[in-house]
């Protein structure tokens, strides 16, 4: 169902960094997270239109392959990368049913990428996938719907987004994100608990996890002031995961 949703947006995607979050909290405090990468070989999971890929890519990363379960994300992925090439390869996968590779990776990242199993057995399935193909004591990285978010705090309308919880699954929140564009884009999704993440991680043999809030860059606050951040800050909505194979 997700690889359908997303069919729909395609190079649209690529609008969602420009949305001051996105810009001034998710990116630069994502690469943040993930370091230095040259000399190393990285697989970003759920690529989309290889945002991350290219950012990897010309960090000095030996190897990207980047892998979504959208084609129109990886058709649009595809294109820039043949007007520009960077060496990055992309292809069509379910994380649910990741393909086996030759060669492990050095280093996993996922992007709002675990948000559309329709249980709890999925999502540990996807881990074991993701663990499988990593070389012993890598890192994954995941940037997520902090699970600790109030749905009942203050819009984050100003932010670029809005964030409704609709339903309940037995993975966690149901959820209708909308991304306040020129023509707003709205998906509902399903984001794991942080039960769901913890138990499902530990389950697939990752180890060391640790919760990190995220936090709007030097840029963000000068372009936009403290104050115009706060209520992020004091119901952030999204976060990240950090974890070791």
């Amino acid at each position: 169902m997700s690889g359908q949703l997303y069919d729909g947006i395609g190079e649209a995607f690529e609008g969602f960094k420009t949305l001051p979050l996105a810009r001034y909290g998710e990116v630069p405090g994502f690469l943040a997270l993930v370091g230095d990468v040259a000399g190393k070989s990285v697989l970003d999971l759920a690529s989309g239109t290889g945002f991350y890929s290219r950012e990897f890519r010309r960090r000095g990363a030996s190897d990207v392959l980047g892998v979504d379960i959208s084609g129109e994300m990886i058709a649009a992925a595809q294109a820039i990368e043949d007007e520009d090439p960077l060496g990055i390869r992309y292809e069509v996968g379910d994380i649910a049913e990741l393909r086996a590779f030759d060669r492990p990776f050095d280093v996993a990242v996922a992007v709002q990428a675990f948000n559309y199993a329709d249980d709890v057995a999925t999502v540990e399935r996807m881990f074991r996938n993701v663990h499988r193909s990593l070389v012993p004591g890598a890192d994954f990285f995941l940037f997520l719907q902090h699970p600790d978010y109030r749905f009942d705090g203050p819009s984050l309308a100003k932010y670029g987004f809005l964030c409704e919880q609709i339903g309940e699954t037995e993975v966690g929140p149901r959820i209708r994100l909308t991304a306040l564009l020129d023509q707003p884009i709205s998906f509902e999704a399903s984001p794991p608990s942080r039960k769901t993440y913890e138990e499902s991680l530990l389950a697939a043999g990752f180890t060391d996890l640790t919760w990190a809030p995220l936090e709007i860059s030097a840029a963000g606050v000068q372009e936009y002031g403290e104050e115009f951040w706060a209520d992020f800050t004091a119901n952030p909505a999204l976060g990240t995961l950090r974890c070791r194979a």
